[in-house]
């Protein structure tokens, strides 16, 4: 993307919010967080589709190949990169201890850490800590999630989540890159490696998939905006046999 697309990105974003104003309300679980079920259930078809026919197949190929060491340090890497949003959305949402800690590991492992290859910050009592996003630096500021929505190729959603990914983009230093054949290889290997590691939890899957992702995905999000303290309704809601028509 141009350069000059980019605060345009980030202005469109923000005159966006003011819809979400009508969803902003204390954070609780809504009575009904899926009302667009029908487009939702086509969409994550598509997703899933395109999952089991090329992303998953090219990310066991990329697990089967790559050495675990070498594995682990790629992903080392990329969580040394997305430091960096964690320490913005952190200072967006008022915590500064949160944002210290975060910079403390991305000076420590771009250093000593080689770039980010090594998590040597987990050994100077600086702990890998949950990831930031501006979805919950929206929460913080109060703004309701909305409904639940799945994204063609970006998957579980939310309104509020939704319009807070161009930001994410904006604060993705990956997305700097300038050199198209580095900036291709360098979300490639981003995007298998994100999708091998969660190879080992499709395990869990169990009952209606769409169901079980989108609770799965709503608790996360519950537990990671409320500091680690949600309700455990999981599972609860109860389904007509029309809703799967």
């Amino acid at each position: 993307m141009k350069p000059i697309t980019k605060p345009m990105l980030l202005a469109l974003s923000f005159s966006l919010l003011a819809p979400l104003s009508s969803f902003a309300q204390e954070e609780k679980p809504a009575a009904n967080p899926d009302p667009w079920q029908g487009f939702n259930r086509a969409m994550f078809s598509f997703n899933d589709t395109l999952d089991r026919w090329f992303l998953k197949p090219l990310a066991k190929g990329y697990k089967a190949v790559m050495p675990d060491p070498l594995e682990t340090g790629v992903a080392n890497i990329f969580s040394n990169v997305l430091e960096v949003p964690n320490v913005i959305n952190g200072v967006l949402q008022g915590d500064f201890k949160g944002a210290g800690h975060d910079t403390g590991r991305l000076l420590v492992n771009t250093t000593l850490g080689i770039g980010g290859l090594l998590d040597v910050a987990k050994y100077m009592n600086l702990p890998a800590d949950e990831r930031e996003d501006f979805g919950q630096t929206l929460a913080v500021w109060g703004v309701g999630q909305g409904p639940y929505l799945v994204l063609p190729l970006l998957g579980p959603s939310t309104v509020r989540d939704g319009f807070g990914k161009p930001i994410d983009w904006y604060t993705d230093p990956t997305n700097y890159i300038d050199h198209v054949p580095t900036d291709n290889t360098v979300k490639g290997i981003s995007l298998l490696n994100i999708r091998a590691q969660l190879l080992p939890l499709e395990k869990n899957l169990t009952g209606d998939k769409y169901v079980f992702i989108r609770d799965v995905y709503l608790q996360r999000r519950a537990y990671l905006i409320n500091n680690g303290s949600v309700n455990d309704d999981f599972g609860t809601e109860e389904f007509e046999e029309g809703d799967f028509e």
